[in-house]
């Protein structure tokens, strides 16, 4: 029988070897990046298409994800394999676009084969390569330096820091595009609805929060003990006091009700107004959700109260809510 294979301590050091590699090789790019990449820059944001990105094998992997990304952050974007761009894909490809081809040796022959073709329609190339005299390199519009000093695999020969700093090159131009676009949170949101980002994104107060009846509210002239029956009643560990206008003037909550427990007041006398916190913290309910949470754990408090621009009381919600909305 076979004896079982296991992980010897050699495999950490080549683990943590790869890893220095890698992240050498992609912290070279810093270093490297200067005027071709603006051009790069330039050539996408002036594209009136699309952005087709092709590579192959792992070039291809990764040609895929700097696909998406692109396409998520706000530049439309989609993979071409180049195999089957010269096999009736390439009409997908128009003048109005901008192809993006990578291929570490530079020399990629599927990819060889289209250059000529996307020249004829008038596509803007841009290549990464890992070899500035390729051919790949020298018929490319723009050319992006994307060489490493070695690959992390011990032979030399698995792409694997070259892979890696295409990838992170990728995502430099996404996010350069990103912020010269001024794209912004809502507009990744529109892109992402589905899943807790779209819910973090795009859920505003209103959409979770209490209203009409179900808001804990009494009047300044109620008592003690109307408030705590008003705040048992609406469940939220909380009520709002308002004047006759519904305008926030306070808010008492389980925590004032622990502090009013011991000073023995009578609360069938006792005015709430005379116990009740001032000031509250409030929130519009146009406001993102998120901007509640980072209420709440600014101020170390659990519950909020909404107001309109008038401050009259027009919701509430705590903290159960925003994790029932899964925004949290």
């Amino acid at each position: 029988m076979n004896k079982p294979l296991s992980a010897s301590p050699h495999a950490l050091d080549l683990a943590r070897r790869v890893i220095t590699i890698e992240a050498d090789a992609v912290r070279a790019l810093a270093a490297r990046i200067g005027d071709d990449f603006l051009r790069a820059i330039e050539l996408i944001l002036a594209c009136q298409g699309r952005v087709i990105v092709s590579g192959m094998g792992k070039s291809g992997h990764v040609a895929r994800k700097i696909a998406a990304t692109f396409s998520s952050t706000g530049t439309p974007a989609y993979f071409v394999h180049p195999g089957e761009a010269s096999h009736g894909d390439l009409g997908m490809v128009t003048r109005d676009d901008v192809f993006l081809a990578l291929s570490y040796s530079g020399e990629s022959e599927e990819l060889l084969t289209i250059v000529p073709i996307l020249k004829r329609q008038g596509a803007k190339l841009i290549s990464l390569t890992g070899n500035p005299q390729s051919t790949l390199a020298r018929e490319a519009d723009v050319h992006l330096d994307g060489a490493v000093a070695q690959e992390a695999c011990p032979m030399g020969l698995a792409p694997t820091a070259s892979t890696t700093a295409a990838l992170a090159l990728g995502d430099a131009l996404a996010v350069a595009l990103l912020d010269t676009k001024g794209f912004g949170e809502a507009d990744f949101a529109r892109s992402h609805p589905g899943g807790s980002l779209g819910r973090r994104l795009l859920t505003h107060v209103r959409d979770i929060m209490h209203s009409h009846a179900s808001i804990p509210a009494v009047r300044e002239e109620a008592t003690l003990a109307e408030a705590i029956l008003e705040m048992s009643r609406k469940g939220l560990g909380m009520t709002g006091i308002t004047d006759e206008s519904h305008r926030l003037l306070g808010i008492y909550t389980d925590g004032d009700l622990r502090r009013t427990l011991q000073k023995k007041l009578d609360f069938n006398s006792t005015p709430i107004r005379s116990v009740m916190s001032r000031t509250p913290r409030s929130i519009a309910p146009d406001a993102l959700a998120v901007e509640a949470v980072q209420l709440m754990e600014q101020y170390s408090i659990t519950q909020l109260l909404v107001v309109d621009e008038h401050n009259k009381l027009v919701g509430a919600l705590n903290m159960h809510d925003l994790l029932k909305a899964k925004v949290i």
